[in-house]
């Protein structure tokens, strides 16, 4: 009987564990996608009107994109 409660309480470890690491990396993921927007909001700051043209972009646009916090899409 200890050996049955052994293996259950290991499996329930495991999968808490698995459970902890798929939260842990997802966290991690939503951090890396707020740096990216933080980064290319950034670069997009720094265009210039040509740029922005070419890209098809009012000021407007760049402004409200701006705007947005870094965890908003």
């Amino acid at each position: 009987m200890a050996t049955a409660t052994t293996r259950s309480g290991a499996h329930a470890t495991s999968h808490l564990a698995r459970r902890f690491a798929a939260a842990a990396e997802s966290i991690a993921d939503a951090f890396r996608l707020w740096r990216r927007r933080a980064r290319e909001r950034a670069e997009l700051e720094r265009w210039e009107d040509r740029d922005l043209r070419d890209a098809g972009l009012s000021r407007a646009v760049v402004h409200n994109e701006l705007a947005k916090p870094f965890w908003r899409g």
